[in-house]
């Protein structure tokens, strides 16, 4: 998909302390940062946000409004406190938001 033209808010996310979560989970941690993207995913595609991008624990997400994006946000936080998290491991995600007007540098 391509990213909205013009103005857009750009949604930026990555879990808080991923390493020291990695190293107390081991082998669960990959099941952990799946349903965190999954969850993730739902809000922002739910209020029209186009995952542009992925790397390790974070998204960067497109939006056609900052409204739009605030809610995503809201509603991203919200799902993943409201989850039952295996054996406590709590996953908390930093995220902002900024707006402006799109510019493509090297085809990104």
């Amino acid at each position: 998909m391509a990213a909205p033209s013009g103005t857009v808010t750009l949604l930026f996310s990555d879990i808080e302390g991923s390493t020291r979560l990695l190293r107390r989970t081991g082998d669960a941690y990959p099941e952990l940062l799946e349903r965190h993207r999954t969850l993730l995913r739902e809000a922002f595609e739910s209020h029209g946000g186009q995952v542009l991008g992925t790397e390790g624990d974070g998204f960067f997400v497109a939006f056609a409004s900052a409204v739009s994006a605030a809610a995503a946000a809201a509603d991203g936080q919200r799902a993943l406190a409201g989850n039952d998290w295996p054996d406590g491991n709590e996953i908390r995600v930093r995220m902002g938001l900024h707006t402006g007007e799109q510019r493509r540098v090297d085809g990104n």
